[in-house]
Order: C-alpha cells, then structure tokens, then sequence
C-alpha cells in the first residue's frame, strides 16, 4: 500500500511583513544624525561658536574703518568769548564717505564669513542662519564703537579750543547712517543663502515603492 498523496502547504507569503521590518537600503546606508545633520545641541555649539568669532571679528573691522574712513575737516573760531565750530569744506563729501567706508567694510566681512562658514559647515540650519545674523550684527556694533573710541576726541569745543583759532582739525568718527550696522549680518546671510542653494548637500530621493 501506498501512502495518500497530501499536496504541502502553501508557502507563508510574509512579504508585507518584510517590507515593514527591513529598512530601505538608503536608510541603511545613513547614520542616526546624517539625514538630519549632526544634531540639535552640535548645531547650537557650533552656532554659539560662529557668533562669538564674528563678533570678535569687528575689532577687526573696527579697526580698519578707523584707519580708512576719511576725515572731516572742521575749523574752530572765537567769537567774542564763545567758540564756535564750523566745516572747512561745506560742500564736501568726507562725511558720506565715513558711512560709505562703513558700509563696504560690512558687505566685504559678510562674504568672508560667508565663505569661511560654508568652507566649515556645508549643510545649513536655523541656528547657523542665526549665528550668521546675530554675529553680524554684534561684530557691527564693537566696530562701530571701537572705531569712535579710537578717533578724534569727541568733545569739539575742546579741540577747537586746544589746536587754536583757524586750525584745522579732524572731526570725531561718527556714523551717521545707522543702517550701515546691518551690511555684515545681511550681505553673510545672502551670501550664505546663495552658496548653500548652489553648492549644498542635496537630500537623498528616497527609493521607489514596490508594486502591489
């Protein structure tokens, strides 16, 4: 006698249940922080660390403002007992280029820190866009003052009255457009934005769903 012919069982088809359980190979592939950078508390490190770098940055740039910007040229004369100050050249153009010196200072510090973040940091993020603006603007304002602090003495009547009358002399460093503060902090974050968009990572397509 023969045994009965029993057909097997069919195979257990698990393939859904594969699909859940195996990743795709991308995700594989990446590490827990390389999708989404190195992670909250790193970015805010570094982020901390590129504000105070660039703040710093300004005695720098204070420094060279001091040393470019143009003079303004004031002469003092004494009528009766009182002193009075006036510009020698009315119609001169010195104290435009004190804010126009300014200016191109702050547009030149924002690309090189632009370039110099990308070349460290190529992958972006709220608290480098942060630290590009916040830094800027800092760096700005110790140059600003820097630059005052190490001009001609601020107290104009004094001056005048130590040089004597009719001596030309130079008038306080003075920054007479106040928006020039914002060309470090604006030309790094467009300069940054433009070379992320150009040159950045780009995030990986994610892998094609299979057919039901």
């Amino acid at each position: 006698m023969t045994a009965p012919l029993t057909p097997p069982p069919p195979p257990h088809d698990d393939s859904a249940h594969q699909l859940w359980q195996a990743p795709p190979p991308a995700a594989q592939a990446m590490g827990p922080y390389e999708q989404d950078g190195p992670g909250m508390k790193t970015e805010v490190r570094e982020a901390a660390v590129i504000t105070v770098g660039m703040a710093l940055g300004g005695l720098l740039f204070g420094l060279l403002w001091w040393w470019l910007a143009p003079h303004v040229p004031l002469v003092g004369d004494e009528a009766g007992r009182n002193w009075v100050v006036y510009f020698k050249d009315p119609e001169g153009e010195q104290a435009i280029g004190v804010d126009g010196t300014f200016t191109l200072l702050g547009l030149a510090f924002g690309v090189v820190s632009a370039l110099v973040v990308f070349a460290l940091r190529r992958r972006g993020g709220v608290p480098l866009v942060v630290a590009l603006g916040l830094g800027g603007l800092l760096g700005s304002l110790l140059a600003w003052r820097l630059g005052v602090w190490l001009g001609p003495d601020s107290d104009v009547l004094a001056h005048a009255k130590a040089v004597g009358k009719g001596v030309t002399f130079s008038a306080p460093l003075k920054l007479g457009a106040k928006g020039a503060l914002l060309a470090w902090p604006l030309g790094a974050l467009l300069v940054h934005l433009g070379l992320t968009a150009l040159f950045g990572p780009r995030d990986p397509e994610l892998p094609a769903a299979p057919p039901r």
